[in-house]
């Protein structure tokens, strides 16, 4: 490996570090109110040095918009959606949890910082937005798949989407593993009409204990007497 190579190689590892650092303080303070100061001081170097690898804060926000992207192709990218039979859906929207779970922040932040990003990027024209739009749009089309099934289809994936991301800080500290379990039982129900194997037996079981500790971990405790 060439020097060159050795520093480029470096050079992208730092960019990855600095937009992980951004993230998590996105995150807990906001975009808005997060300084590149402060993204420079958590990385222990100085603002000029973050000025190396990004012009702006805009700049940083519009990378981590683009990890999506990428996020996404991991799940639909190499995905033909004629070629999916309904039989493949649940492990398919299961691979979609996954990724939304591992990068549930990032998800967030895109979600909370809407406006913000479509100040740097035309979202509305954005080519890998339109590539999912399209994806769904065939999968759904596809008169080979009775309708009920491709409408339990477009539930499901709203229901994995939009719960997961909406409920944004009120499941912040849910465990993943007990999110992905009442995930996987929802989707079951959605797209078979009931629990599907997953669903049921100890997967079901382990969803319904997932419940409880949520129910147990969000329950409002009761008002003392005066």
């Amino acid at each position: 490996m060439t020097s060159s190579t050795t520093r480029a190689t470096g050079e992208r590892g730092t960019r990855e570090q600095i937009l992980d650092v951004a993230l998590e303080l996105f995150d807990a303070g906001g975009y808005e109110q997060t300084s590149l100061r402060e993204i420079a001081e958590r990385m222990g170097f100085s603002k000029a040095a973050l000025y190396y690898h990004f012009a702006s804060k805009s700049d940083i926000l519009l990378a981590l918009h683009l990890r999506l992207h990428e996020v996404g192709h991991e799940v639909f990218g190499e995905v033909e959606p004629d070629s999916v039979p309904p039989a493949r859906w649940p492990s398919l929207i299961d691979a979609m949890c996954d990724r939304l779970l591992e990068y549930r922040s990032l998800f967030v932040l895109h979600l909370r910082e809407h406006a913000a990003i479509e100040k740097v990027h035309d979202v509305e024209h954005d080519e890998h937005k339109a590539d999912f739009e399209e994806w769904a749009r065939r999968t759904l089309r596809n008169t080979d798949v009775p309708l009920e099934a491709r409408v339990r289809l477009a539930c499901a994936l709203g229901a994995v989407a939009g719960g997961l991301l909406f409920a944004g800080d009120q499941i912040g500290d849910v465990p993943a593993a007990d999110l992905q379990a009442i995930v996987r039982t929802v989707v079951g129900e959605l797209i078979a009409g009931g629990p599907t194997a997953a669903g049921e037996g100890a997967a079901g079981q382990s969803a319904a204990a997932a419940g409880k500790r949520t129910r147990q971990r969000t329950a409002t405790p009761a008002a003392e007497p005066a």
